[in-house]
């Protein structure tokens, strides 16, 4: 059974997740918060396994909250909830530790999904809103020759396999480009998160993207 914590200052959207989420045979809900910071304490008391973290909330932002949870050393996927106006929060909180980020008008059966991929260890980038995202950070990312110096320490294969995961690739598509074997390309992704210190593959798009790995599509 998947844990599940909502942190939305909206009651009537708490609402509506809590009855999308109680058709699931496999998700409960075990606590609501109003505020990030309600947020926090219910997930130190109730150790959920996935937290639907909204953005703009009273007392203390999900941003923020995204961000304490996870310098505390939650054990709990954070999944932020947005909007397409909201891209530069989504951003800084991916970059934070959420583990990904799901628009506020997705199909129940794409949220339970979400839920269920994020609670699996896996990433959740909507390709829109990525597209989006670094679209709008172009301008920011550094150039090739102002790559992060930790790439250095990925073999050429792993710096394969980490382009292709910003690339929004799964690791069985990025198998059948390799002509790996899938657990294979599982060895690599968990290799090259352990060497450059990220917490899952969102990072790892995030910051091939930074240190120029690769670039925003034109």
């Amino acid at each position: 059974m998947i844990r599940v914590l909502l942190a939305d200052d909206q009651a009537l959207i708490r609402s509506g997740l809590q009855m999308i989420l109680a058709a699931q045979p496999d998700i409960e809900v075990v606590g609501e918060a109003e505020d990030g910071r309600q947020a926090i304490d219910l997930c130190n008391r109730l150790l959920p396994d996935v937290i639907l973290m909204d953005v703009r909330m009273p007392v203390l932002d999900g941003l923020e909250a995204t961000a304490r949870l996870v310098a505390l050393g939650t054990t709990a996927r954070i999944l932020v909830l947005t909007t397409f106006d909201l891209d530069e929060y989504v951003y800084a909180a991916i970059r934070a530790g959420a583990s990904g980020f799901l628009l506020k008008d997705a199909r129940p059966s794409q949220l339970a999904d979400a839920i269920r991929v994020i609670a699996d260890g896996e990433a959740l980038l909507a390709p829109a809103v990525t597209r989006r995202l670094l679209e709008r950070f172009a301008a920011t990312l550094p150039t090739p020759e102002e790559r992060s110096p930790a790439l250095a320490t990925l073999t050429d294969r792993e710096r394969d396999v980490l382009a292709l995961v910003a690339a929004g690739l799964s690791n069985s598509e990025i198998a059948e480009r390799l002509f790996l074997g899938e657990t294979t390309v599982k060895t690599h992704v968990s290799s090259v998160l352990r060497k450059l210190g990220l917490r899952d593959r969102v990072q790892a798009v995030v910051l091939a993207y930074e240190a120029g790995l690769v670039r925003p599509p034109a």
